[in-house]
């Protein structure tokens, strides 16, 4: 990759959750109610103004601890092998998160989440405001996965 297309990214903030490596990390977020923190660097402290307004946010970081990945997976609903990008694997070739969660309280640079699948010490690269009517899309099909989310396999 030349210089043009070089990327840099730069933490925001880390997140401190209960959940201290991948195994104890629920699939998908919205699953549990336990409460994480979002502590956000103080020079960007500014930048959270009036965020206390919105009841979920959504929140990009940084899959630390993903090493390596594979073009073909298995999700955890179900044996087939999908493509990589058809699923939600953390393992992949540029790692990031993206997770909708409920903004529960804010304290200057903390925010405090519920809804959040991030291990402790995870990077925070961004936050945005969750927004219905431009993120929510009724008529979204979900391909291979449709009719097994929320069913997870033993």
């Amino acid at each position: 990759m030349d210089k043009s297309h070089s990327l840099k990214l730069k933490p925001i903030g880390i997140i401190h959750s209960p959940y201290k490596n991948a195994g104890e990390a629920p699939y998908q977020g919205y699953k549990t109610e336990k409460i994480s923190q979002i502590e956000v660097f103080k020079e960007f402290e500014e930048g959270l103004q009036g965020i206390e307004e919105l009841s979920h946010i959504t929140v990009i970081y940084w899959f630390h601890k993903s090493h390596g990945y594979h073009l073909l997976t298995k999700t955890p609903w179900d044996h087939d092998l999908h493509g990589l990008f058809t699923t939600r694997s953390p393992h992949r070739p540029c790692p990031l998160g993206l997770t909708v969660v409920e903004l529960v309280a804010r304290d200057k640079n903390i925010l405090k989440v519920k809804g959040l699948d991030a291990i402790d010490g995870t990077p925070l690269l961004d936050i945005k405001p969750y927004t219905p009517e431009l993120d929510g899309w009724s008529l979204a099909k979900t391909g291979p996965l449709e009719g097994k989310l929320g069913q997870e396999r033993c």
